[in-house]
């Protein structure tokens, strides 16, 4: 069975960094795409960024272009997002999604506050 167990996430003043985890499990996840996505209190979810399978291309929404980083490692089934420059803005639960399967994980939670 596909799974996604995201971590990584806290509290973190602004201005302050954190590297999000991913690690896959129940698929071929070197095949796959993925994602990262997010949703604010009050909000929608949102796609926040997308990594093709080879990890040759990256995509980011507007918000985070330049702060946040999306990775892989294929031989450890995992992705990540760095997040640098973090503003509360960006306080959200943060998820990973293997669009294709749409598998969902249970989200880390990111808040930015002093």
């Amino acid at each position: 069975q596909e799974q996604l167990v995201e971590s990584g996430g806290g509290l973190v003043q602004p201005g302050g960094s954190l590297r999000l985890s991913c690690a896959a499990s129940g698929f071929a996840f070197s095949r796959y795409h993925m994602n990262w996505y997010r949703q604010a209190p009050g909000k929608e979810r949102e796609l926040v960024a997308g990594i093709l399978a080879t990890g040759d291309s990256t995509n980011y929404e507007d918000s985070v272009k330049g702060r946040f980083t999306i990775s892989r490692d294929n031989a450890k089934n995992t992705v990540y997002l760095q997040m640098n420059s973090l503003t509360p803005e960006d306080t959200a639960v943060y998820y990973c999604r293997n669009g294709a399967l749409d598998t969902w994980g249970r989200g880390t939670l990111v808040t930015v506050s002093s």
